[in-house]
């Protein structure tokens, strides 16, 4: 898909527009930490939330909702790229986690990336709280976060400190729905089972908790 195709597809939305591409973005919005009421009704609120997004982005900050910034809300980048890349704050992450009735925990109750008993997700990247958003929405079950991007955790290209990984409790639902919808690819050289998505995302079954890796959007 080119650039003429997309901006065909486009439907540009401001304010005073009102319909279904006004709700689409306010639902990406909200991914990205908003908490817009989504109604279709592009007021000054949503109007503030897409001028924001544009500063972050690198975008020409004019409040319209076009092709450039329409791809910025899909892929997650913006005039100096960032897609798979792009990291989130542990406000944004905890903003995105919210939003889909997911929620946290740390032994430690703190946030602080650099000590070992908290749990943070500073530094995470999107595609990862995409990843775990979509598993949330697909499998309808409770997802309880347990770790994040802190220290402490095993090093590698794909690591948690490098916010590719989550962990998350095995509770029954979310456990059954890995097991049941995703293929087994073997053991992990620590005897822990893993599954592997369509997506490419795996999940590897550790003694009290679920380690996913993700490394596309999970979508």
């Amino acid at each position: 898909m080119g650039s003429q195709t997309w901006s065909a597809l486009v439907v540009t939305v401001r304010s005073g527009s009102d319909g279904s591409a006004v709700k689409a973005a306010q639902v990406q919005l909200n991914t990205y930490g908003h908490q817009l009421a989504v109604d279709g009704v592009f007021g000054s609120g949503t109007a503030g939330a897409v001028r924001s997004f544009q500063k972050s982005k690198g975008l020409s900050v004019d409040g319209v909702v076009g092709p450039n910034t329409w791809r910025a809300l899909i892929t997650g980048s913006g005039s100096g790229g960032g897609g798979d890349g792009s990291k989130l704050t542990h406000s944004q992450a905890t903003s995105m986690f919210r939003s889909a009735g997911i929620n946290w925990s740390s032994s430690g109750n703190c946030s602080n990336r650099n000590v070992s008993t908290c749990t943070s997700f500073d530094q995470l990247r999107r595609t990862s709280a995409e990843g775990i958003v979509t598993l949330k929405r697909a499998s309808g079950c409770s997802i309880h976060l347990t770790g994040g991007t802190e220290t402490g955790h095993a090093s590698g290209t794909y690591s948690h400190w490098n916010g590719y990984k989550l962990d998350f409790a095995t509770y029954g639902c979310i456990s059954n729905y890995i097991t049941g919808n995703f293929s087994f690819i073997g053991y992990r050289g620590d005897g822990a089972a893993q599954y592997k998505a369509a997506s490419g995302n795996i999940y590897a079954r550790e003694s009290n908790h679920w380690d996913a890796t993700f490394h596309s959007c999970g979508c």
